[in-house]
């Protein structure tokens, strides 16, 4: 009979998400992560200063920590370009273009199902 070692065997799974919907919501889930997302679908690539002013009420460090949770998921591209002073460009990767028909149903159903009057900025209108 095999022996198992005890540290294995008591050991808790180390599954970060509990299933797929799950893994999915936590990448885009937060106040800011889907108006960057749909705004660098938009507009093609952005710098920092370009969201800031797009998103009006997002403070520097919240856009900062938004940005580096986006990047860290692979959902967006920073890039670095050796200009004085630096310039940092985003972009939606190619995993982060996928996501955008869900955010445009996630709207469609927004737009259906809200009462425009609640709404402050209607982001993806097709008026």
């Amino acid at each position: 009979m095999e022996k198992q070692d005890d540290a294995q065997s008591n050991a808790a799974p180390s599954y970060k998400y509990l299933n797929e919907f799950d893994a999915t919501m936590q990448m885009i889930q937060g106040k800011w992560k889907v108006m960057i997302l749909y705004e660098l679908h938009e507009q093609s690539a952005r710098r920092f200063g370009e969201l800031l002013k797009y998103i009006h009420d997002i403070s520097h460090k919240t856009l900062t920590n938004q940005l580096r949770e986006l990047e860290a998921n692979a959902l967006i591209i920073r890039t670095v370009y050796s200009e004085v002073p630096a310039r940092v460009e985003y972009k939606l990767s190619d995993k982060g273009r996928s996501l955008i028909p869900l955010l445009e149903m996630i709207c469609d159903w927004g737009l259906a199902h809200v009462d425009r009057n609640e709404i402050q900025r209607l982001l993806c209108d097709d008026d």
